[in-house]
């Protein structure tokens, strides 16, 4: 918040000015966040169950792109605190992203409503709050809901990302990153999934069965296991999700006129019953990202910072390869000038690699009523530094709208953990009107460049015509092979640290899909 929004942070030795000293560890604690570049404003420091609403917790501006995890039980007020910081942040001219799982994200687009709950906070906290409007796009994957839709072409999105939307298992991953490069060597663009079934129906068809056997590696039965999944996962209308034109995920990183970072917000409410299909898509929308931006070193303020709701789904079932190169994207973006925040229930729904990464933490209230939640109540104390409060107790003592925090200071170090009554957002706390909804979609300037799909012709259509030409008494085999004298696939692998994870997985994106990015994503045509 800016700072006619919020009162100035008091330093510590304000505070015992004014009346209400501070225990020697809370001043410490105090001390903490005393930053003096531009900050966002969490909230107001909670002692020994006081509020003292003149030691401000803050995060500092810089260090968003550090990365950070947002968690909690059902109905503690992560999704309030996403609003939060996505407002603060958009006010220091900083783009952001939000999945809206539960659809109720919506109104960041629209001032707030004051009421007694606000006006309560806002003086608990000292916070001048001033109902505010936000520049928000709208998006939905696919053009399920209102957004503009959100597709990826099949060869974009890579065989990595969706084996895992498959539910392939190794074998069966490799197998489809074979039929990708076969699909890359022949000049087949695999644009929606009609091209990639169209690619693995041929090799399995008897006009086809030469060029299976030359691929190497891919048996028949294997193939048809993975068409039976292409056919299942499009039965259940998802083949909306692929196609052109492909996002350009360089949309998100724009600001409005008066210099506010635009807010983007995803859509998911319409495919909350398809969690590894919307979380899966979220990491190619961050991995395009990190392969597209150039480095950017340190910096005054993020160019993007993403929040991946749900982040739990990401990492169930996943591959040790396909962690390993989650690992890779969330260390390395962070030096293309992204911040990543994960949301999520408890820290041990992340992985500890990710984990370690991750500097800014905003924990909010777990429930304890089973030996599962004690377990995970006594894992997540663990993830924090050493504290001052008794963390098990807090942690499950916090009512609605406070949370533990620790964030990374302006000089890297961990600041104390502390325990913070958090403002409240200054926009719409629901959804808004449909009618508004869809009215913001349709003035959009992306909304003529990305709500008509388009179907050019790809794999399908060439497969198809060739079939047409061999029927007419015109021998067409598939499109023409360059003379092949390849080496095996082991030592077309580039021998880097980060190509090996990827080749245990995929061991055939060789050529032009190695190069891509760590999914195997392919680099956009700009």
């Amino acid at each position: 918040m800016s700072d006619s929004e919020t009162v100035r942070p008091a330093t510590p030795s304000e505070v015992l000015a004014g009346g209400r000293a501070l225990p020697a560890e809370a001043l410490r604690i105090a001390s903490g966040y005393a930053f003096t570049g531009p900050a966002l404003d969490l909230g107001a420091l909670l002692w020994d169950g006081d509020c003292f609403p003149d030691v401000r917790v803050r995060v500092p501006l810089p260090m968003l792109n550090r990365h950070g995890l947002v968690a909690g039980a059902t109905g503690t007020g992560k999704t309030r605190t996403l609003q939060l910081v996505a407002e603060q942040l958009s006010a220091q001219g900083v783009p952001v992203f939000l999945a809206d799982v539960k659809g109720d994200l919506s109104g960041i687009s629209a001032p707030g409503v004051s009421n007694d709950k606000v006006r309560s906070r806002s003086a608990e906290v000292h916070q001048r709050w001033t109902p505010t409007a936000f520049p928000v796009e709208y998006f939905a994957l696919g053009g399920l809901g209102h957004g503009i839709p959100v597709r990826a072409t099949v060869t974009g999105f890579g065989p990595v990302l969706l084996a895992k939307v498959l539910q392939l298992n190794r074998t069966q991953e490799q197998s489809l990153g074979l039929i990708f490069h076969y699909a890359d060597t022949k000049g087949l663009e695999l644009i929606d999934l009609k091209d990639l079934r169209a690619v693995v129906a041929f090799l399995t068809s008897d006009e086809g069965r030469a060029e299976l056997k030359a691929v190497g590696g891919l048996s028949t039965a294997t193939a048809g296991v993975i068409l039976r999944s292409l056919t299942a996962f499009e039965a259940r209308g998802m083949a909306d999700f692929f196609g052109e034109p492909e996002f350009d995920t360089g949309e998100f990183l724009r600001t409005a006129e008066d210099g506010r970072g635009v807010v983007s917000v995803l859509e998911l409410a319409a495919v909350q019953e398809e969690p590894r299909l919307f979380s899966t898509f979220l990491m190619w929308l961050l991995a395009d990202l990190f392969h597209d931006l150039p480095e950017a070193g340190d910096l005054d303020k993020p160019k993007l910072v993403f929040f991946f709701d749900e982040a739990h789904l990401l990492f169930d079932d996943a591959s040790k390869a396909f962690l390993e190169s989650i690992t890779q994207t969330v260390r390395l973006v962070r030096s293309k000038g992204i911040g990543v925040f994960f949301v999520t229930q408890t820290p041990k729904d992340v992985p500890s690699d990710v984990l370690g990464q991750l500097g800014n933490r905003v924990q909010h209230a777990l429930r304890a009523f089973t030996p599962d939640d004690q377990k995970a109540l006594r894992a997540t104390v663990k993830t924090f530094p050493d504290s001052a409060y008794d963390l098990e107790e807090l942690l499950t003592g916090l009512g609605t709208g406070e949370a533990v925090v620790t964030v990374l200071s302006e000089k890297g170090a961990p600041t104390p953990v502390a325990a913070t009554r958090l403002c409240a957002p200054q926009s719409s706390m629901g959804p808004i009107d449909a009618t508004a909804l869809d009215d913001a979609v349709r003035s959009s300037a992306l909304h003529q460049r990305y709500a008509q799909a388009v179907d050019r012709e790809s794999a399908y259509e060439r497969l198809a015509a060739g079939r047409e030409e061999e029927g007419a008494g015109q021998r067409v085999s598939a499109p023409t092979k360059a003379p092949r004298e390849e080496p095996s696939v082991v030592e077309q692998v580039v021998g880097s640290g980060v190509f090996k994870s990827l080749a245990r997985s995929v061991g055939t994106q060789i050529g032009r899909e190695i190069t891509r990015s760590l999914f195997g994503t392919a680099r956009r045509r700009r």
